[in-house]
């Protein structure tokens, strides 16, 4: 999975957060009504949001209705105001359409003052990409109550946009101090991916779906497994985590998406192209239409692929910058996406997501020189992805770096041999055109202890010292080979 496919399932949880805190006041209104039959939709997903799960996409659209109909006969209420433009926001998420967030804005802003309105105001300059907004509103609501939860959720989304990655931990850190659930494991999950701790993202990731109390909720927290699966390379693995997700929410926009690519990967092109195009039917996210296209473009299928990237570029979705940059990378203007994401990472977009994109821009663009930079911002910073380490090694070959492009397109392909339909065949060309490793470097190319102990006396033309130490091959190397598979 391209590393900026999370970015929206992670800020819908971060516009849940939201829910939560202004569904306490909604649900004491809910109680007064004359009383028990079951509770119906908008009741469910008021609770859900209570206990900080995620709503069904059908109870949170109910929510949408009762809201609107109490409003037009109490307009002074602002948490309902406040319910009802976060409840906006999350549906533009869920459903992928923009259409939803000046209806949110207009919403929180009859709630002034509130500060569950202040954190769907984050929330919601989120949504559009506006990450220095949201991290504005946010800090805005913890100055004014450090133990509000509901605000650290989009914290950490606007610090992970603008690139701030120890503040996010923190705020991370934190959240899980103040609540638990589902969606603060799943936090937590996405906090050691990030870091490229894949173990302890597991067992978060499997505490999220332990902690889920909803269907809809355990759905994401599934998908989120098998996302995982998928970045390390295991798609059968992936492939049972997204139908279990889907087990339970038939149309699951993540699980059809991350279903396709473990299909596609598993050789079943035919059922890939099949769930990309329900994914895309359920939720059109601007990476959904590259990822589809690119599997249409690499099956032959040229005019179908030609058709999704014609509909990227003429969405509307805000923040769909890294999405376009490749486009025109890969499949059209590298000049243009060169000029896109300068400008992204000039107005302080600056996330691994942003410089990975911007420094393959400028390669596709002739300026490999300049690409390095970003691509090792994008590579060191933690995250384990086989995109960003094969962009890194083209990169390096277009340099004439070749021991650094081996490395890094040997750790593409042992992180994830399948990332990309276009792509993975590409780095496996590479690797075979550069081939091995040769079994002595030269003298310039060699760690400067050996070249002082082969003047010093005792290294043999092997690079083996008068000990018997080898110092040659490995020093150059097995050694950052090693290094590189822990990043």
């Amino acid at each position: 999975m391209r590393p900026e496919n999370v970015s929206r399932t992670v800020l819908a949880s971060g516009v849940g957060a939201v829910l939560a805190a202004t569904a306490l006041l909604y649900v004491p209104e809910l109680a007064g009504r004359s009383a028990p039959p079951p509770p119906g939709p908008a009741e469910r997903a008021a609770h859900a949001a209570t206990a900080g799960a995620q709503a069904a996409l059908p109870d949170l659209v109910a929510l949408i209705g009762d809201r609107e109909k109490w409003l037009r006969a109490h307009p002074g209420d602002a948490a309902s105001w406040a319910v009802l433009g976060s409840a906006y926001t999350e549906r533009a998420l869920r459903r992928a359409d923009p259409a939803d967030l000046p209806r949110a804005e207009a919403a929180l802003k009859r709630a002034p003052g509130s500060l569950d309105a202040q954190v769907g105001m984050a929330a919601l300059a989120n949504a559009r990409g506006d990450w220095a907004a949201g991290r504005a509103w946010g800090e805005r609501v913890r100055k004014a109550d450090p133990k509000r939860w509901s605000a650290y959720p989009v914290l950490i989304d606007a610090y992970n946009g603008l690139g701030d990655y120890k503040a996010a931990g923190k705020a991370a850190e934190t959240l899980a101090e103040l609540h638990t659930g589902a969606a603060v494991s799943g936090r937590s999950a996405q906090l050691y991916r990030d870091r490229g701790w894949r173990e302890d993202a597991g067992a978060a990731a499997l505490d999220a779906v332990a902690l889920a109390e909803t269907g809809a909720e355990k759905a994401v927290a599934l998908s989120r497994l098998g996302d995982l699966a998928w970045e390390r390379g295991e798609p059968a693995e992936a492939l049972a985590q997204y139908g279990a997700a889907l087990g339970l929410v038939g149309d699951h926009g993540p699980a059809l998406a991350g279903r396709a690519r473990a299909r596609a990967a598993l050789g079943r092109t035919e059922e890939a192209v099949r769930d990309w195009r329900a994914a895309i039917g359920r939720l059109p996210l601007p990476g959904y239409l590259l990822e589809a296209g690119e599997l249409a473009e690499s099956l032959g299928r040229d005019g179908e692929a030609r058709g999704l990237y014609e509909r990227l570029r003429a969405g509307r979705w805000p923040g769909a910058e890294v999405e376009l940059g490749l486009l025109d990378a890969d499949h059209g203007d590298p000049a243009a996406a060169v000029r896109r994401l300068r400008a992204a990472w000039a107005g302080g977009h600056r996330s691994v997501r942003v410089a990975d994109a911007l420094g393959w821009a400028l390669y596709r663009s002739g300026e490999p020189k300049e690409a390095l930079e970003y691509a090792k911002r994008a590579t060191d910073e933690g995250l384990r992805s086989a995109l960003f380490a094969y962009h890194r090694a083209e990169i390096e070959r277009a340099l004439d770096a070749l021991g650094p492009a081996r490395r890094h397109l040997a750790e593409a392909l042992r992180t994830n041999p399948y990332f990309s339909p276009l792509l993975a065949p590409r780095a496996k060309e590479a690797v075979a055109a550069l081939g091995d490793f040769p079994d002595e470097l030269p003298k310039d190319a060699r760690p400067a202890e050996e070249s002082a102990g082969a003047t010093a006396g005792g290294a043999t033309a092997g690079g083996a010292t008068a000990g018997g130490a080898t110092a040659g091959v490995g020093g150059a190397g097995a050694a950052p080979v090693a290094a590189s598979g822990t990043a």
